[in-house]
């Protein structure tokens, strides 16, 4: 290490020194900022310092030695004594004076061509107005600062004493940090280290005032004179200028880590931070450390300042000194603002689930109406939320003031799916029948996105204006914190199959995703309540008019005429030529009439679906569905499933009686039997068929055991005499199902919604395997 004259600061290595006691202190104790929350209590301990993984020494961890002095340093603190009616200080005002000052010392043209370091040039035009103004903003605010707050002068002298007096008569730095953070000792510890740098800061700005003011004033021009003001300059951008930009970047890493200690214990003081959640984070327990640091760095920079603009250029610290000092604080801030980031991010985090709890209470509360709940919703600068595509216009949620409002949650893929097409389909029923009681709703289109890019936007208001419903008017009126509340597992568990959720006149949510109720019973599903699709389903049972309903103009007949239905798939031509045949046969022979109608399987490829379709239309085996009504039979048979199942479990829910979340295994209910039946049939190719007429009782089987049992049709034709054809014919079958020596029943769910544990076979009882299938279709 290089000579140090004995009138320069050695903060190398600086030994600890005992507290002292001053007796002008008393007159130091603060009278400007009410008591603080925050204790000394509340800081730990550091642990000894240890290398991190870059080699790196860590804000984290101190040395034997550092360890001592920190202690010394709690030591010092005596800021919960402090006096209850003081007038509080704003640190904000005073850090904003300081930034003033340090951001004008390095940057004006202070002498001629004699640029002190880091300047820069002159701007120009547009970018010189803009500067002109925010000078003004910051004169404004420099003004009320002496208006409003109390400024501690008293206190910037006592320390300024301490860090330019001391150094001319050769105290080290480790004294001189220690017996300010004595004279500041009833102050908190953001307080301390900013009361510290503004008095610094005054010193400084007095100095590179007189050097700005030069040339243009001659009270500075005569106190420059005096202090020999060229020959420093010209030192400064010369043989000075490495140790002066040292110098320069020493004081802007102070204000950096000054500036973060403030922020923290400001974050520590949020009501949001509870003490538990700050012992998540163990950045806070260092900020006397990264003070005390801090401060000292204050004190070397005074010496260098002095060193410079007094002493002459042999009294000054080498670069390299100040840089090291410079490094250890940047790992400081570093390592605060690590900490600082941490706890943003817990505070924000509790202020969201807050606003989360806030939310759920609203919307799950009824009130007079639901003008306060989609205001929840849909907001945005007092601006019309929502968009009429009906009428083309930009409206206000208090169109929907007092309807049942059906909310359709989808992504931007929306055109294609079922979902979409059911509450279409339905819309244009309501459209139709206006003054209908069931047409009194309305829907509203919510897209939600991940990352909403330009190009999403254009794809949303593209299919918004192609819509007749409402929709949001922009995806910015629904808030990041109803998205969650939307996303929620526990409240409406959007992931991305579409879901319509149902909110009463009242504002309150009655229905989580009333789509499997809506493509079930249609229009006789308003007010789309739980409540209405229990009731739905406590009136139905396994019937022939459960599965037909209104799908085709033909059954809505045969069932008015009493006449035996058969509804048959597979994609198996041979068996169902040889079935079809059978099955007239049969009728004929038990003289019962009879009409068969053809509804495919489920997620058949359409070109061989319809290839089969034509065949048994030329050869005129029986009737056959239209395409676009079979995709729809098998997918309200799916709504069935998850309707209907979903009642069951809130049952079993509601009486205490669910275990786990297989309903299945502990309710034998034949409606969903039969519905797991049929999805088992239009799980594969092979045939299958189902008898039975209007609201009496069904038979079903797969097509080997269904044709077997009709070709033996003289076995059970007695039985047919006494109990009747389907009682006879579900006789015969349970013998055939004995005999047979081996079944393979598959069942293909939709992975969304219900999903039990286990199912028990639609053949034989026993529970079935499970497996995960993987598909992508795009026929």
């Amino acid at each position: 290490m290089a000579y140090l004259p004995q009138n320069q600061v050695n903060y190398q290595n600086s030994a600890p020194v005992p507290q002292n006691t001053y007796a002008a202190q008393n007159a130091l104790v603060p009278q400007t900022k009410a008591p603080s929350s925050l204790r000394r209590d509340n800081y730990r301990k550091p642990p000894y310092q240890q290398l991190g993984r870059d080699g790196r020494r860590q804000l984290s961890t101190l040395t034997s030695d550092d360890s001592g002095l920190i202690t010394q340093v709690m030591d010092t603190d005596r800021s919960h004594d402090r006096p209850y009616d003081s007038t509080p200080v704003s640190l904000k005002h005073i850090l904003q004076a300081v930034d003033v000052i340090f951001s004008r010392v390095t940057k004006p043209d202070v002498h001629a061509n004699l640029l002190v370091s880091g300047s820069a040039v002159v701007p120009t035009g547009a970018h010189t107005e803009a500067l002109e103004h925010h000078e003004k903003a910051l004169l404004a605010s420099l003004s009320s600062l002496h208006d409003n707050y109390e400024i501690p002068v008293s206190l910037f002298n006592a320390i300024s004493c301490e860090i330019f007096c001391k150094w001319m008569s050769g105290e080290d730095a480790n004294k001189t940090t220690m017996d300010i953070l004595h004279i500041v000792q009833n102050y908190d510890w953001d307080e301390k280290v900013v009361l510290a740098l503004g008095a610094f800061s005054v010193k400084d700005g007095e100095f590179w005032l007189v050097a700005q003011l030069y040339n243009t004033n001659i009270l500075a021009k005569a106190v420059g004179t005096l202090r020999q003001l060229p020959e420093i300059l010209e030192c400064t951008s010369t043989v000075l200028k490495s140790k002066f930009d040292a110098y320069n970047n020493l004081v802007t890493t102070v204000f950096k880590v000054t500036k973060c200690i403030v922020q923290l214990q400001e974050v520590r003081r949020d009501p949001h931070l509870t003490p538990e959640l700050e012992s998540t984070t163990s950045g806070t327990a260092h900020i006397p450390t990264a003070v005390y640091w801090t401060i000292r760095s204050i004190v070397i920079a005074a010496s260098q300042l002095l060193g410079i603009t007094g002493m002459g250029p042999d009294h000054v610290t080498e670069a390299w000194e100040l840089s090291s000092l410079s490094h250890k604080l940047e790992n400081i801030h570093s390592h605060l603002q690590e900490t600082l980031n941490r706890l943003y991010d817990i505070i924000q985090r509790k202020k969201d689930d807050e606003a989360l709890a806030a939310i759920a209470y609203i919307l799950e509360t009824p009130h007079v109406d639901n003008t306060k709940t989609l205001r929840v919703l849909f907001y945005k600068d007092d601006q019309p939320a929502l968009y009429d595509g009906y009428n083309k216009r930009r409206v206000d949620v208090d169109v929907l003031k007092r309807k049942v409002v059906i909310l359709f949650l989808s992504d931007l893929n929306v055109a294609q799916e079922n979902e979409y097409m059911i509450a279409d389909q339905m819309y244009s029923e309501k459209r139709q029948f206006p003054t209908r009681p069931e047409s009194q709703y309305e829907i509203v289109w919510v897209p939600i996105e991940d990352n909403w890019t330009e190009a999403k936007y254009q794809q949303f208001e593209t299919l918004r204006n192609g819509m007749e419903w409402y929709s949001v008017y922009h995806p910015s009126v629904v808030s990041p914190t109803v998205i969650r509340y939307i996303r929620k597992q526990d409240k409406w568990n959007f992931v991305k199959k579409p879901l319509l959720v149902v909110m009463d006149p009242q504002g309150k949510i009655v229905h989580t995703n009333a789509v499997h109720m809506m493509c079930v019973f249609g229009s006789a599903a308003y007010p789309f309540t739980n409540n209405r699709e229990r009731l739905l389903w406590e009136e139905e049972k396994w019937r022939i008019e459960l599965l037909a309903d209104s799908l085709d103009q033909n059954l809505v007949t045969w069932i008015h005429e009493g006449k035996y239905i058969c509804l048959y798939g597979g994609e198996d031509i041979t068996w169902i030529r040889e079935f079809t045949r059978a099955a007239k046969s049969v009728a004929l022979e038990a003289g019962i009439q009879l009409e068969l109608l053809y509804v495919g399987k489920s997620k058949a490829k359409e070109q061989k679906l319809k290839s089969i379709m034509r065949m048994i239309e030329e050869e005129k085996l029986s009737h056959v569905l239209h395409w676009n009504l079979i995709w729809f039979f098998w997918i309200r048979l799916e709504s069935m499933w998850q309707s209907k199942g979903q009642q069951l479990k809130n049952e079993l829910l509601s009486s205490s009686q669910l275990s786990t979340t297989d309903s299945f295994s502990l309710r034998n209910d034949p409606v969903l039997k039969g519905i797991i039946s049929l999805l088992s049939f239009g799980s594969t190719e092979r045939g299958w068929a189902v008898i039975g007429t209007g609201s009496a009782d069904m038979s079903k089987a797969n097509g080997e055991h269904m044709l077997r049992s009709l070709k033996e049709y003289s076995a059970w034709e007695l039985k047919r005499r006494e109990l009747g054809f389907t009682p006879a014919l579900n006789d015969h079958l349970a013998g055939v199902y004995k005999s047979a020596p081996h079944h393979c029943t598959n069942l293909i769910l939709p992975a969304t919604g219900l999903m039990p544990e286990t199912v028990a076979c639609a053949e034989c009882g026993r529970l079935m395997e499970r497996y995960t299938m993987f598909r992508c279709c795009t026929d």
